[in-house]
């Protein structure tokens, strides 16, 4: 990897990664702050924050920010997670001073204006409603909630319409002085980038961004409480997910929960997609995720199914649980592990993905991981790792169970809580 790494004096840190096959730049600037760092009363102002970065400047209004990106081909975007946001371009090489400049004024000098503000309030109402009709985003939405009930980490990330509506200019920037400083700011090049010319230029126009923030930032310990969420509705299908306490990144079962992730549900070879679906037919849908947050995790599997099969999907889907507490293959493993490499390498040959796995790996671990040192931690999970790391996410957590669409047959989740307590050879005949 072609990677350097610059701590400015200002305590901004610009990092960046010479592809110099390509003419094009994916660049960009990563706040460790996201939904998470809301207060009470600021439930869904990182979402409307990173709108409101591009309705004007003292320099430059929302139109004039789009043209002058488009008018050199370039694109524009951002991004809030739970834990972080991200502003990002795409132009070419000799175009990157320009997007350098509208990056840093939108979150140096953004104006909030107040009729900006309240037709952006209208958007964000209109997002909230859409997503309310999209069952795929509900049933994440009220696992979230019930897996770590009445905190910010639970909360959706768009806020609801009560608080996007309460939500003043003044507030805004109350948040913005909070969260986007130098300590807590990465900006992030790849592709046909000079770094000593990258780092003038973001050394330049960033100057103005403070280094201390206006208060402490907030941001809770996090508390996996596991529970229920059943949502009734005359759909087609039902959307179903059920999950667990996972590990956060730097925890030590991270990686070997990822790959027991991908062996039982990373794709058409994986456990759950050829027992669930091809061969018994149960769902059109089925696939096993972990997330890392800073603090915990998730791990969950989302299927979605006709009504129908409900009552056998999930006792057939915690004997798959079973199965992997009690044995794996280390085919699996090696299949899972090329996988992996495959993803890493192909994301290298972007310069967009590889601008983001460089920001994450920053926020998260304060410096890039080169691919061999990735590889040399996946090689170090053995067969015994994993039936043991199955054994204590699925049967001494409490589960979280969310679903959407017509669920009266759905296992009782105290059937399902029976079954995870009871010892391996059991489960089958506590919920079957």
């Amino acid at each position: 990897m072609n990677v350097e790494c610059t701590r400015l004096p200002s305590g901004l840190t610009v990092v960046t990664e010479t592809m110099p096959h390509l003419e094009s730049v994916a660049l960009g600037t990563w706040i460790k702050s996201g939904s998470r760092n809301e207060t009470e009363a600021e439930h869904g102002i990182a979402h409307l924050l990173e709108h409101m970065a591009f309705k004007g400047t003292n320099q430059r209004t929302a139109r004039q920010i789009a043209e002058q990106i488009e008018n050199v081909g370039g694109e524009l975007n951002a991004a809030t997670s739970t834990e972080t946001t991200s502003y990002y371009a795409r132009v070419l090489k000799d175009t990157v001073p320009l997007a350098v400049d509208i990056l840093a004024d939108i979150l140096t000098d953004s104006v909030f204006d107040e009729d900006e503000l309240e037709r952006e309030k209208h958007v964000i109402l209109q997002e909230i409603g859409a997503a309310d009709d999209t069952p795929d985003d509900v049933v994440f939405d009220r696992f979230s909630e019930r897996a770590f009930q009445d905190q910010t980490i639970g909360r959706s990330i768009l806020g609801t319409p009560e608080t996007v509506q309460s939500f003043s200019s003044d507030q805004i920037r109350a948040y913005l002085s909070r969260n986007y400083t130098t300590d807590r700011m990465f900006v992030v090049a790849a592709g046909a980038v000079d770094h000593d010319a990258f780092v003038k230029q973001v050394e330049q126009r960033f100057a103005s961004l403070p280094t201390k923030p206006s208060a402490t930032p907030v941001m809770d310990t996090a508390r996996y409480t596991g529970g229920e969420a059943r949502v009734e509705r005359d759909l087609m299908d039902t959307q179903v997910l059920l999950g667990f306490e996972g590990k956060a990144y730097h925890m030590r079962d991270f990686y070997c929960s990822q790959i027991l992730a991908n062996i039982l549900g990373g794709g058409m070879s994986s456990r759950l997609f050829q027992e669930v679906r091809e061969i018994r037919g149960l769902c059109y849908s089925v696939y096993a995720f972990h997330w890392g947050f800073s603090d915990t995790g998730i791990f969950g599997i989302h299927a979605a199914t006709g009504g129908e099969n409900l009552p056998e999907l999930v006792p057939v889907i915690i004997d798959e649980l079973r199965k992997a507490s009690e044995h794996i293959d280390q085919q699996e493993i090696d299949r899972s592990r090329a996988q992996i490499r495959a993803q890493l390498l192909m994301g290298q040959e972007s310069p967009a993905a590889r601008a983001g796995q460089i920001a994450r790996q920053m926020m998260l671990y304060g410096r890039t991981i080169p691919n061999q040192e990735m590889m040399e931690r996946l090689a170090g999970i053995t067969t015994e790792r994993l039936t043991d790391l199955a054994g204590r996410l699925f049967f001494d957590t409490a589960p979280t169970l969310s679903a959407i669409g017509p669920v009266d047959h759905l296992v009782p989740l105290d059937d399902i809580r029976e079954a995870l307590s009871t010892p391996p050879s059991g489960i089958r005949q506590a919920v079957g």
